[in-house]
């Protein structure tokens, strides 16, 4: 008996012989040492066997030698099998390529909804899109992730309070919340305009109301600057005085040791990449480098799934980028440093004055150099708008 899987992988023959001289023919196959298994009489001129592939050149040799008829009704084995393969290869790769481009066009950008935006903001919303590369027509492996999308889109649209993205098939949803701007209500009751800090007034501009400082007047916080008091004495009318009084104000700021020698690890601009295709938790890579020789370095994995037809498949593409790091010494001359540091300064300061306002002047207090460290203090002079609501009070 011939072991089946041996026989499978090297190809059998199935072997019909018909006629007179069946013993003659067998014992002639018996000398020729071929052989022969699963030998079975089907009638008294007519026996089935099968041989390997290899033998049946000789099968045929001793054939031509006798009187009986030899048909080989089939073929097994993988021989056989590539054979059909080749011969329906056609239909093969046609199937094939189907289903690639059924999976490549699932991986396709096909449409992008916008809603809860009006027009305008849609606009800003699309033309953000554009720049980031979210566009109809473009795999979803070369557009960044839903979560990085909707960060860039909250963080470059001022009129947008939170925006969803999501991904759902080919097609990009993003639902909109946008920002709504309370109705500034005026103040309707009777009231003055006072000083919310001491200050020397720079300009006034009175729409209602009696001012009562002139410019370059000093004032101190509280101080009536605009009554809501208007008319002749014994007929005055009390209304809610409204305009900007702008005065000159002052804010310090310090700086206290900063280094003229710094320590910095950034990126050295050197990078690897390894691209490999995800199934469930096996990696298996396709491209990209074989050994990290990097001393310091930080990595950062992106996954992408794969879909089908709208289904996410187990598969997904991983791109693995490892970017080599390196510490560097930034050293300053004492003159870079004081700049560096009065720089430092004004940033501190324009975080303290409201936006309308702006740095007139700047006087330094103190600056010093100690143990490689700059030391600062400096004043810096601010027009802004000094003027806050007062209800009116009677006898005020």
């Amino acid at each position: 008996m011939k072991n089946q899987w041996l026989t499978f992988i090297s190809g059998r023959v199935y072997v019909r012989v018909k006629g007179p001289g069946l013993e003659r023919f067998l014992n002639q196959l018996t000398r020729a040492k071929l052989a022969m298994w699963k030998i079975r009489r089907l009638n008294k001129h007519e026996i089935v066997f099968y041989i390997e592939l290899s033998n049946l050149h000789t099968l045929r040799h001793i054939a031509r030698e006798t009187d009986c008829e030899v048909t080989l009704p089939r073929g097994e084995g993988l021989p056989f099998l590539w054979k059909r393969v080749l011969k329906n290869s056609g239909f093969a790769i046609g199937i094939m390529l189907f289903l690639f481009v059924i999976l490549f066009l699932s991986n396709v950008t096909w449409g992008i909804h916008i809603t809860g935006a009006d027009p305008a903001t849609e606009h800003k919303i699309r033309k953000e899109l554009d720049k980031i590369g979210v566009t109809i027509g473009r795999l979803h492996f070369a557009i960044a992730d839903p979560e990085s999308i909707q960060q860039h889109l909250t963080e470059t649209i001022d009129n947008l309070t939170w925006i969803g993205v999501e991904l759902k098939g080919t097609t990009y949803h993003f639902q909109a919340v946008q920002k709504t701007e309370p109705e500034k209500v005026e103040l309707k009751s009777p009231g003055h305009l006072v000083a919310k800090k001491k200050a020397v007034i720079s300009k006034l501009f009175v729409e209602k109301g009696k001012p009562v400082v002139k410019v370059h007047q000093y004032v101190e916080k509280g101080e009536l600057l605009v009554s809501g008091l208007i008319g002749s004495q014994g007929k005055e009318e009390a209304v809610a005085a409204k305009g900007e009084v702008w005065g000159l104000t002052w804010y310090n700021s310090k700086v206290d040791e900063y280094p003229l020698e710094s320590l910095f690890q950034v990126y050295s601009g050197e990078e690897k990449r390894v691209h490999s295709i995800k199934i469930n938790k096996f990696n298996l890579p396709i491209w990209g480098m074989k050994k990290n020789d990097f001393q310091d370095y930080g990595t950062e994995i992106d996954i992408r799934p794969i879909r089908f037809l709208g289904w996410e498949l187990p598969i997904s593409y991983q791109e693995l980028t490892i970017r080599e790091k390196e510490k560097i010494v930034r050293k300053l001359t004492k003159e870079e440093a004081i700049e560096a540091a009065k720089e430092l300064a004004r940033k501190s300061v324009k975080t303290k004055i409201p936006e309308d306002a702006r740095i007139e002047k700047e006087f330094i207090l103190h600056e010093d150099v100690e143990n490689g460290k700059v030391n600062l203090s400096i004043n810096f002079q601010v027009i802004e708008n000094i003027a806050e609501e007062k209800p009116f009070i009677q006898g005020d």
